[in-house]
């Protein structure tokens, strides 16, 4: 996991700027597609036209931080984004 993630109440989160609309969307779907292929859904809210924020927590687990979300951060900052 990179240094740019926060813990805060339980969750990690991030929020990354893209260039335009249509860029955090086409983002938002590649995390979508993570997120199904690890079983693992964050909570993803796009903001201002180009930033998506993201923020998870293990619900099962009583909404704490465990590996999944941190397989899932791991993924996530291995995309390849401009």
């Amino acid at each position: 996991m990179k240094n740019d993630w926060i813990e805060v109440d339980n969750t990690l989160q991030k929020t990354f700027a893209l260039s335009d609309f249509k860029e955090a969307l086409a983002f938002t779907n590649m995390v979508g597609e993570i997120a199904e292929r690890l079983q693992h859904h964050p909570d993803i809210c796009i903001k201002d036209f180009n930033k998506v924020s993201i923020a998870t927590s293990t619900h099962e687990e009583g909404n704490i931080i465990t590996t999944k979300d941190r397989d899932l951060v791991d993924a996530i900052d291995n995309l390849n984004i401009s």
